[in-house]
């Protein structure tokens, strides 16, 4: 029996001619991540393992990225930590506000992560580098630790379900609709421990932000890990930027899937989640008259420069509702820094909306957008699980660039054609 794109890296990864589902391997790791929140507990957690110096200065990789700008004393604690290491271990790749970026936007844009690396970050959308062909998960703070001292992890290889995607989506539709659209299918434990694998003539109509949101997504599913197969799109984009030479592993044509689902893009619709679950999904035509007191978005999920030319295109010669308050923030400072070249910064800021430096900040509900009680939100970020952006009784829906800066101009939940 063949192999799946993911059981191939890995076998590579392990030193074997081939995994098996189920089967426990120890693999090579090219890539350990972690943030202000996860980093500092990891690096605790170094010296009772017996290790002075991480495997590799240029293969760990810090990213303090979630309550910063350091939003009170505690996180700049947390952030001094972070600092010093870094530092202290010499890291080639360690990101402070001003280069910084949201981690999962931008060690794409930076090239650190290539086609066929096996990555390991202590955040849970450290999925998000499937989009470049890649094996990427998240894992513990202890088994991030484990990886900076050895370079090595074990995992259990997982089995997957195959995405046939064809067809071209409407006008409008994005990769964070088709996500949806799959997540509302299968359910949030429809790919429980297994590798989601997307493939198709689909795939040449889906630009590398749209693979990012979906492969970033792909845990929202439970999923191990989400993979694109690579194509000529994925190599054009890691041209030029990649640190190291991508390796490209293609499915066997005998690959075995524990499902295979058909997706015609041409069918989606915009769709958005209701809380307090991403599988609650609804298309834009069924969601009815829901009011909103805020818009968000950005995020690691739909923070690129896709999402905010969408979101500018709609925001452009119109104004955010009077009761709606709109945060706007750029994945990484190159994206910040052409939504000011561009002239979408001058349009986000003429229209209403706040302009915000990177950070994971509102997603999480860390600071700068928390949400009151009763309160509704649009967010193009990838959770809404309850308290998420804020107070237990508030209200995450989550949808596309396109259908969150329509919403902020309408006052309610509502697409770009009802503009």
């Amino acid at each position: 029996m063949g192999m799946t794109m993911t059981q191939k890296i890995l076998a590579d990864h392990a030193g074997l001619d081939s995994v098996k589902a189920g089967q426990f391997i120890e693999a090579k790791l090219d890539a350990v991540l972690a943030n202000d929140i996860t980093g500092p507990v990891a690096i605790k957690n170094l010296p009772e393992m017996g290790a002075d110096k991480v495997f590799d200065k240029d293969r760990v990789f810090l990213v303090p990225d979630h309550f910063t700008p350091n939003k009170d004393i505690k996180a700049a604690e947390q952030c001094k930590v972070v600092r010093e290491f870094a530092r202290s271990q010499e890291l080639t790749n360690y990101f402070e506000v001003g280069r910084v970026g949201i981690e999962h936007a931008l060690l794409p844009e930076q090239g650190l992560v290539v086609a066929g690396d096996v990555v390991i970050g202590a955040d849970s959308h450290t999925c998000t580098y499937g989009a470049l062909g890649a094996f990427s998960t998240g894992m513990g703070s202890t088994d991030i630790a484990a990886g900076m001292a050895r370079g090595y992890s074990w995992f259990k290889v997982p089995s997957a379900i195959k995405f046939v995607l064809k067809g071209k989506p409407q006008e409008w539709v994005s990769g964070k609709d088709i996500i949806l659209h799959i997540i509302g299918m299968i359910g949030v434990e429809g790919a429980r421990y297994k590798s989601m694998e997307f493939t198709g003539d689909g795939l040449q109509h889906l630009g590398m932000d749209s693979r990012l949101t979906m492969a970033n997504m792909a845990i929202e599913a439970g999923a191990k890990n989400g993979i694109f197969e690579v194509d000529d799109i994925t190599l054009e984009y890691l041209r030029g930027r990649a640190k190291h030479e991508p390796r490209i592993f293609k499915a066997d044509d005998d690959a075995e899937y524990d499902e295979t689902y058909v997706i015609d893009l041409s069918q989606i619709k915009s769709t958005v989640a209701f809380p307090h679950l991403p599988e609650n999904t609804k298309t834009i035509d069924e969601v009815g008259d829901i009011k909103i007191d805020q818009v968000v978005i950005g995020s690691c999920t739909n923070g690129n420069i896709s999402d905010m030319e969408v979101a500018a295109s709609i925001l452009k010669d119109r104004k955010v509702a009077q009761d709606v308050r709109c945060i706007i923030f750029p994945g990484t400072q190159n994206v910040y820094m052409e939504c000011i070249k561009r002239g979408w910064a001058e349009i986000f800021i003429e229209a209403g909306a706040v302009l915000s430096t990177p950070t994971c900040g509102p997603c999480l509900g860390g600071h700068m957008g928390i949400l009151a009680a009763g309160e509704k939100a649009v967010a193009t970020t990838n959770r809404n699980f309850v308290g998420r952006m804020g107070h237990v009784e508030s209200e995450i829906y989550l949808a596309s660039p396109a259908v969150a800066a329509a919403s902020a101009v309408a006052g309610k939940v509502a697409g770009p054609k009802e503009l």
